[in-house]
């Protein structure tokens, strides 16, 4: 181990102060590598010797263990050896858990580590939630017939004709909630690991300050059910970067929680997520590759993606106001998005861009997207992007610069085209609708600038595909640049169509048709 130390300090590999000194191998307290023997107990011990020292490294060497849930302590790195690999227990009853008035019994996943400072998990080993022990990978969840009622489809929507399709697989009632949880904590750092098969959200940020995720792979499963990748609530000074994230669900999730579920040892703070920085990533999701907000929400603000790929998702990029508390000053930069239609209970039908503002509670004063900024974006998705704001929250300020899209055919068109998925709202008619499909639809939205917009359509076949771009009840609308127009196959429809609004600006009349 001193000679590992030593190799990583000559080639200029910082490790944590604390953790160059004191090492705390997790076999020392009685870890048995064999997949068999659950280590919770001398994991902890491990961990607590290691904090009564004042920290220092708790080492993982190789080998399979399997472990309940365990909790990290301020001033330590959980260092995971190349070949190592904790793994999820099998059995629920080796997971603490804690009891919500509302969903009953919850249980922590692998990892919950609460209040704690200077706290890591580095190293190229893996941390495993053996997520195939809590799911029917024989079936597939089947969305409700409520949120379809209004869909082109009603009852045929997304319909799988034999075996599970695209998923999601069917969850055990019961499974572990987040494998790696921070609650509460400062300067937090993963570094290089593995996170792989988490039967629920992977790895959840929850009031840190001062978050590093760098160089991870993590690999949820595409066909289950919830299991995002790394989700950031009212976090600040967040950066993630380099990291090949595949998920089920959203790949990333920032949002600002207003309140939190009643788990044990919580502060109780509630506050805004804001200065997240999110860089060199590629990025699967069978649900979104990014989503910014949703319900429960307080403000976030000031975050920055760029230089990333989203590929072989169901959304892009999603932001969703449906709450109080505001989303603003979000700039994406230089990003791929290449999105597609699915069967089965995802949320998301094949938008590369989806903005949305609308009521998903009552009794809260919505709040606001405003100043968001898209530079330098190659899309190619099988659904329109959108703008959709609603007369009490109207989306405001949004830039999109030297964006090129290809809106293509899909072989699902017939099960999943033609509609709006805007779930998450009130209202029956509100979750999933039929809709002609344009382009670019804006609606209820002002201040929005359009520059050097190329929009291309490859080989569509379906009525429902029509305008180039769209605004309705808009105000202080600017196009320059666009190159491209309505559907081929849709005779009357137009380059630019018009309905209600005011202030109304291009470079090129061409096309352009106003509602009479």
């Amino acid at each position: 181990m001193k000679k590992y130390l030593l190799i990583l300090f000559l080639c200029g590999i910082n490790l944590p102060v604390f953790a160059q000194n004191k090492t705390f191998n997790i076999v020392s307290f009685g870890a048995v590598a064999d997949a068999k023997t659950i280590n919770t107990k001398a994991i902890q011990k491990a961990i607590d010797a290691c904090s009564a020292a004042g920290g220092g490294m708790v080492y993982v060497p190789q080998g399979t263990f399997l472990t309940g849930t365990f909790h990290l302590k301020s001033n330590i790195n959980l260092f995971l050896e190349s070949g190592s690999v904790l793994k999820g227990s099998p059995d629920l009853a080796d997971y603490d858990h804690f009891t919500q008035p509302i969903y009953g019994i919850t249980y922590f996943g692998i990892l919950y580590t609460n209040q704690a400072e200077n706290v890591s998990i580095t190293g190229a080993g893996t941390i495993d939630g053996n997520n195939p022990a809590f799911h029917d990978f024989t079936r597939a969840k089947k969305i409700d017939t409520v949120s379809t009622h209004f869909s082109r489809q009603k009852n045929n929507y997304r319909k799988v004709d034999s075996g599970i399709g695209d998923g999601p697989v069917v969850p055990n009632k019961d499974r572990p909630h987040q494998m790696v949880i921070f609650s509460d904590c400062k300067n937090v750092q993963v570094r290089n690991v593995s996170l792989l098969n988490s039967p629920f959200w992977t790895m959840h940020f929850a009031d840190c300050d001062d978050v590093l995720v760098s160089g991870i792979r993590l690999w949820s499963g595409l066909l289950v059910p919830n299991a995002d990748g790394i989700d950031v609530t009212s976090c600040s000074n967040v950066i993630i970067t380099g990291c090949d994230i595949r998920t089920g669900d959203d790949a990333l999730a920032i949002v600002g929680y207003n309140h939190h579920f009643e788990i044990p040892g919580f502060s109780g703070k509630r506050h805004l997520s804001e200065n997240i920085i999110v860089s060199n990533c590629n990025l699967q999701s069978y649900s979104s590759g990014i989503r910014i907000g949703f319900l429960d929400q307080n403000t976030v603000r000031n975050v920055q993606v760029s230089n990333v790929n989203i590929t072989n998702s169901t959304r892009g990029i999603g932001i969703f106001l449906r709450d109080e508390g505001s989303l603003e000053n979000l700039t994406f930069s230089n990003i791929n998005i290449e999105t597609k239609f699915r069967t089965g209970d995802w949320w998301g039908n094949g938008e590369p861009i989806h903005i949305s503002a609308i009521r998903g509670k009552e009794n809260v004063k919505l709040g606001k997207i405003k100043n968001v900024k898209f530079n330098h974006i190659n899309c190619t998705g099988e659904n329109g992007m959108l703008i959709y704001g609603t007369p009490e929250s109207v989306i405001e300020d949004v830039v999109f610069n030297d964006v090129n899209f290809e809106l293509t055919d899909s072989k699902l068109n017939d099960v999943a085209g033609g509609n709006v998925d805007l779930r998450g709202v009130l209202g029956e008619k509100n979750q999933i609708f039929k809709r002609d499909i344009p382009g670019l639809l804006i609606e209820n939205a002002k201040n929005i600038s359009i520059n050097n917009f190329k929009l291309s359509w490859k080989n569509p076949r379906m009525p429902f595909y029509t305008h180039g771009i769209e605004a309705e009840n808009f105000e202080n609308l600017r196009i320059d640049h666009f190159t491209g127009g309505a559907s081929p196959i849709n005779k009357t429809a137009a380059r630019i169509f018009l309905g209600k609004g005011t202030g109304f600006v291009t470079d090129d009349a061409k096309g352009v048709v106003r509602q009479k």
